[in-house]
């Protein structure tokens, strides 16, 4: 198991046709989401995050983590290194659409502690947070926040990961709409 948050030019964005075993995965903050005829869970893990939706019989886990982060390969239906912007999509049974996009930003170190520090006084009365501990030569540790809408039709989770030691952030948005 990974223990540590990997450097942001590690992270890799997978979606798997099935459920993976939460102990792959050390999760610091989770959410669960009933709604119309879906279910989903959110976590937050030291290398991002994970959701896992359910529908019907149909289940999708993406997973933001390292690219080395021992994951399986059976039923993976994406996989991205995450670099510049990125879009990608699978269309499910029955017309279920799942839809993703990502984003990079190396920003400098003055933008990046601004966007810190808004992230930490609003975001956890706003969805799914986790700061993590300072890595010593920063004063505010790296941060990850998953913001969702739930419609009986669909799911939107927009994720936001930051990398003080690179004055980085991902910000991802994932929608699973059903037909």
């Amino acid at each position: 198991m990974l223990s540590v948050r990997p450097r942001v030019t590690e992270l890799a964005f997978v979606l798997y046709g099935r459920p993976l075993h939460p102990e792959l995965f050390e999760i610091r903050a989770t959410r669960h989401i009933a709604r119309g005829d879906y279910q989903a869970r959110l976590d937050i893990t030291n290398t991002g995050h994970i959701i896992t939706w359910n529908y019907e019989g149909l289940t999708w886990t993406e997973v933001a983590t390292a690219a080395h982060h021992p994951l399986p390969t059976k039923r993976r239906l994406m996989f991205h290194n995450i670099k510049g912007e990125l879009r990608d999509e699978v269309i499910g049974r029955g017309g279920v659409r799942y839809e993703w996009e990502a984003q990079l930003e190396h920003v400098s170190p003055e933008v990046f502690w601004v966007f810190q520090h808004e992230l930490n006084r609003e975001a956890p009365q706003q969805g799914l947070f986790f700061r993590f501990d300072p890595s010593g030569r920063m004063p505010l540790g790296a941060m990850s926040f998953l913001y969702f809408e739930t419609r009986a039709k669909s799911l939107l989770v927009q994720a936001f990961h930051t990398f003080p030691d690179d004055c980085a952030v991902v910000k991802s948005k994932t929608v699973i709409r059903l037909p």
